[in-house]
């Protein structure tokens, strides 16, 4: 058997690489198309994520839309509903959770489930335990304008952290770094290899999850802070619905940040009392497993077993 990702390849989307690890295992082969490449596919079953997806049906080809995400502002509500509109209707839905579903208003009896994001395995068995600290604070993460990432950048550049370091580990970081080029305090690496990502969140002493209080940022899964949590790194986030819902049910102690920042200094951080959430059952094998689509897919191909 073979499944085609198709995907535009403008985010990254850590879910493919972990549906690939887990689909080789099975013996299932696992390729990765762009959109543009639908012509050459041949493939068992096409993945569609989400996006648009306006390819004809091939003749026993299986077909899954994924959705990892409602569309952003401006105009979210448009794009999800010329995204139901135009795209074609698929075998099997995936989404990442009720609330990006409730958004996209399917109406149809298409079967579908819910695959939330989960922790890699280079994540769950890195030992942080002897790492060297060589950071004050970490942010991992996208530096993209709507995440505002500047305005915690500014709290560096002020008497209090002034004199405390933050590493921040990601892409596409040049007019950022340029701005805060004259705080040395403020440091840039990357893109890195994904294997390597534990070894340099593990040299900060506290990682800070930033994420905007605004829909739909504010309702999806944090990947890195499941990720910060997986390597036991204190975490600091910005306070919003996703974040305190899964405290509620997870456990961990995060020390959460007022709107203007201003409790962000080095005395009330180093003076929190930190815990860790449980994260058994956040695995991407368990994520993928309670997902439904194992059993889609071994409806449509009796063959194969997982």
């Amino acid at each position: 058997m073979t499944i085609a990702f198709i995907h535009p390849h403008k985010a990254f989307l850590p879910e493919i690489e972990a549906y690939i690890d887990f689909f080789s295992a099975y013996r299932i082969k696992a390729l990765v198309f762009k959109p543009e490449d639908a012509k050459k596919i041949n493939a068992d079953a096409e993945w569609h994520f989400m996006g648009t997806d306006s390819t004809k049906r091939k003749p026993g080809i299986v077909k899954i839309h994924e959705y990892p995400s409602a569309s952003v502002l401006p105009f979210g509500a448009i794009k999800n509903f010329s995204k139901k509109i135009f795209n074609v209707k698929p075998d099997y839905r995936l989404f990442l959770n009720n609330y990006v579903k409730e958004k996209f208003r399917f109406n149809d009896e298409t079967p579908f489930g819910f695959r939330d994001m989960g922790i890699t395995d280079s994540f769950l068995h890195f030992d942080s335990r002897g790492a060297k600290k060589e950071f004050d604070f970490v942010y991992a993460g996208s530096v993209h304008a709507d995440r505002k990432i500047d305005k915690l950048l500014e709290c560096f550049t002020r008497e209090g952290l002034r004199d405390k370091s933050i590493l921040i580990l990601s892409r596409d970081y040049d007019s950022l770094k340029n701005r805060f080029s004259a705080s040395l305090n403020i440091y840039f690496k990357g893109p890195v290899l994904h294997q390597d990502v534990p070894a340099y969140i593990s040299k900060a002493k506290f990682a800070i999850n930033f994420m905007i209080d605004k829909k739909p940022f504010n309702q999806q899964t944090s990947t890195k802070l499941l990720e910060y949590a997986a390597l036991e790194i204190p975490i600091i986030t910005t306070d919003y619905s996703w974040v305190k819902n899964f405290q509620k049910e997870n456990g961990g102690n995060f020390f959460y940040l007022d709107k203007n920042l201003s409790n962000l200094n080095w005395l009330t951080a180093s003076s929190f009392n930190f815990s860790f959430p449980d994260l058994k059952g956040w695995s991407w094998e368990n994520q993928i497993r309670k997902s439904g689509i194992l059993q889609f897919l071994q409806s449509k191909f009796p063959g194969i077993s997982f």
